[in-house]
C-alpha cells in the first residue's frame, strides 16, 4: 500500500472527526465528505461521557477507558471543552440504585452514596434534593458540536481535506474491494473508507450488499435559553436528565438519550420543559429556546460496531450509540488499526461479523 494511505471519512459528527484527527495525526491523507460540518445527530445529543446504566462488564471498561482517552484528547487540543462536572443520579428506586452502585463500585467506579443534605450542596437550585441519590465525580459532559469541529478544524491543519455540501451516494468497489465513493459532485477514490455516517451508515454499506443492522430511535432534547447557573452537573432525576452548557442553557431530556416525541414533538417539548421548570428553584424565569429531535445510530444489540468488514476489504465500519463518550477511544483504536493493518482484540466483541453468527 502506498504510504500515506488515502483515507476517505463519511461523517463529520463527534466520531467521524474523531477518526479523522487520529489518522491525519497518524500521517494519513484524510478527506471528509459529509453534507454538513459536526453532522446530524452530533448537534442533538445530551452528551454525557460516562460508564454507567447497567452495562456488560467488559463494555464498563471500554466506557471507562474511552473517558480517560477524553483527558488525552484535552491536552491534545487546547479549548475542547469539556467538562469533568460529576453526575448525580436517582432516577432509579433506591433498592436498585443500590445494587447498582454494588456492581458498578465493584468494578473500580467511583460511586458516592449521598442523602438529601449532602444532595442539595452538589446541587443547591433542585427544588427538592433527593433523600438518597449517587454521585460519580469522574462523569463529565462535553459540547458535542464544537468538540467535532474542533477535531475537524485540527485535523484539517494537519492536512486533511474538509468537503463539505456533499453528499456520500454509494460506495465504489473493484475486483472486490472498496476503492472509494460515489458523491453527488463525482467518485472520490482511496484506499479506505471510514463510514462514519450514523442512521446513513446503513444505506451506505447496503449499496455493496453490506447488512448492517441498526435503528434510529428519535430522541427529544430541550434546549433552554441561557441563562444563571442553575446546575453545576449531571442531574439525572426519575423521568428528567438535565445539564447546563457552557453557553449557559439548561438542557434536558426525559432520559440521557431523550424519548420519542410522538406526533407532535412542540407539545412534547412543552411538557418536559415544564418538568424542568418545576425541578428547579427559579426555574418559573425559565425560557424554552428550541428543541431537537435526533435519531440515534443504534446497532440492534445495543453495542457498537467498530472495524472491517469480511468479504468487503478497505471497508471500515464505526456506527454506535454513546458516540459522545467513546469518540476518542474508538477514532484512536480505528485509526491504528487502518493504519497498521492487525486487528486490535479489543475490539472482537464490535465486529460487524457478531450478527452473522448469531442469525441476525
Amino acid at each position: 500500500m502506498p504510504f500515506p494511505p488515502k483515507i476517505i471519512v463519511v461523517g463529520a459528527g463527534i466520531i467521524g472527526g474523531s477518526i479523522a484527527w487520529h489518522l491525519a495525526s497518524k500521517g494519513a491523507s484524510v478527506t471528509v465528505l459529509a453534507e454538513k460540518a459536526g453532522g446530524e445527530a452530533t448537534p442533538k445529543s445530551f452528551a454525557w461521557i460516562n460508564a454507567s446504566w447497567g452495562n456488560p462488564e467488559f463494555y464498563f471498561h471500554f466506557r471507562r477507558r474511552s473517558m480517560t482517552e477524553w483527558a488525552r484528547l484535552a491536552a491534545d487540543i487546547p479549548g475542547l471543552p469539556l467538562s469533568w462536572c460529576g453526575g448525580l443520579c436517582w432516577d432509579l428506586p433506591e433498592a436498585e440504585l443500590e445494587a447498582y452502585a454494588a456492581q458498578q463500585g465493584g468494578w473500580g467506579y467511583g460511586m458516592r452514596r449521598v442523602d438529601r443534605e449532602t444532595s442539595a450542596v452538589l446541587e443547591p437550585h433542585l427544588a427538592d434534593p433527593p433523600t438518597f441519590a449517587l454521585h460519580v465525580a469522574e462523569e463529565g459532559a462535553v459540547e458535542p458540536a464544537a468538540a467535532a469541529n474542533l477535531l475537524l478544524e485540527d485535523a484539517a491543519r494537519q492536512g486533511a481535506t474538509l468537503l463539505y455540501g456533499k453528499e456520500a451516494k454509494r460506495l465504489l468497489h473493484e475486483n472486490g474491494k472498496i476503492v472509494g465513493v460515489e458523491t453527488t459532485d463525482g467518485a472520490l477514490l482511496a484506499n479506505h473508507v471510514v463510514l462514519a455516517a450514523g442512521a446513513g451508515t446503513a444505506a451506505l454499506a447496503a449499496s455493496v450488499g453490506i447488512d448492517v443492522p441498526v435503528e434510529t430511535p428519535p430522541g427529544l432534547i430541550v434546549h433552554s435559553r441561557p441563562c444563571p447557573p442553575r446546575l453545576n452537573g449531571l442531574v439525572m432525576a426519575p423521568e428528567l436528565h438535565m445539564r447546563q452548557t457552557t453557553e449557559g442553557r439548561v438542557i434536558a431530556g426525559s432520559d440521557f438519550a431523550g424519548t420519542d416525541p410522538g406526533n407532535n414533538p412542540q407539545k412534547a417539548a412543552d411538557e418536559l420543559f415544564a418538568k424542568v421548570k418545576t425541578m428547579l428553584r427559579g426555574g418559573d424565569r425559565l425560557e424554552l429556546d428550541y428543541y431537537t429531535v435526533g435519531y440515534r445510530p443504534t446497532p440492534k444489540d445495543g453495542f457498537p460496531i467498530i472495524g472491517g468488514v469480511d468479504g468487503a476489504p478497505g471497508l471500515y465500519l464505526c456506527v454506535l450509540h454513546s458516540g459522545v463518550t467513546l469518540a476518542p477511544l474508538v477514532g484512536l483504536v480505528a485509526a491504528t488499526e487502518i493504519i497498521d493493518g492487525r486487528p486490535d482484540p479489543q475490539l472482537s466483541p464490535f465486529r460487524l461479523s457478531r450478527f452473522a453468527l448469531s442469525g441476525e
